[in-house]
């Protein structure tokens, strides 16, 4: 069996950007787990399962992280650099998630309290008429209606102050295209709680965290796959309202 190690994939080129996801909650470890096939193994393995490992590079994984708060505590994280997008391509955000989701349940029982991503929004094209995410949006229509979960979604630019500039037009563009994954009740500038600082350095993106928009309303269901797909969307608006940097989304059951 080969070995999985931190670094590029065999035949990937340079990476358009990087993609870092945190998993937040109480994770209660299988009895059966070998802890040899930890995170970043289980991960590897499950991207080439999936068919994905040649659209990213993976970089690390782990379940403790030195840079973490402590509360909600941190169950797994996962940094891969995103490959060159197709032109008319959305952020595999959803695919990501659904990945470490995917490895987080075989290390253990997550009840997941919050979820972050760092989304590469300077990889997408910003001149794109049609938001890429939302032909995935579909999968979602047969969800079972008693899984809607009210969610509050923070987006923070960074030391850029592009997201708060762009938000009443991203509250706008959420509700007004097709799509019934996620219905934005409201948005602030200034009530955030709860605030949860991102287990990576400051040089991974325009860090640190300062000027953000917060999000409410309804997801589909409270799931990474489900969260993953509001990523890619997300990111897709942010790049048509002039955000061109890292973006940290940040989840959480309202």
């Amino acid at each position: 069996m080969t070995e999985a190690r931190p670094g590029l994939a065999p035949g990937v080129r340079r990476p358009a950007g990087t993609m870092f996801a945190a998993l937040y909650g109480e994770l209660t470890p299988h009895p059966w787990r070998d802890p040899d096939l930890d995170a970043y193994f289980l991960f590897h393995h499950r991207s080439v399962a999936m068919g994905w490992l040649a659209r990213w590079g993976m970089n690390d994984a782990g379940e403790q992280h030195p840079l973490a708060a402590s509360e909600p505590p941190l169950a797994a994280w996962f940094q891969v650099g995103v490959e060159p997008l197709p032109d008319d391509g959305p952020l595999p955000v959803q695919p990501f998630l659904r990945c470490a989701g995917d490895a987080t349940e075989r290390i253990g029982r997550l009840r997941l309290r919050a979820a972050q991503v760092l989304l590469p929004v300077e990889a997408l094209r910003a001149e794109a008429a049609f938001p890429p995410a939302l032909g995935a949006a579909g999968w979602f229509a047969a969800a079972d209606p008693a899984s809607r979960a009210p969610v509050r979604v923070t987006l923070d630019s960074g030391q850029a102050a592009t997201v708060p500039g762009a938000a009443p037009r991203l509250y706008h563009e959420i509700n007004s295209f097709d799509q019934s994954v996620f219905a934005c009740d409201a948005y602030s500038l200034v009530n955030h709680d709860p605030l949860i600082g991102p287990p990576f350095d400051d040089r991974l993106w325009n860090g640190p965290p300062a000027h953000r928009t917060t999000f409410d309303g309804t997801l589909a269901e409270w799931s990474p796959d489900a969260i993953g797909w509001l990523g890619a969307f997300l990111a897709d608006l942010c790049a048509r309202n002039g955000v061109a940097s890292p973006v940290l989304l940040t989840a959480t059951l309202a």
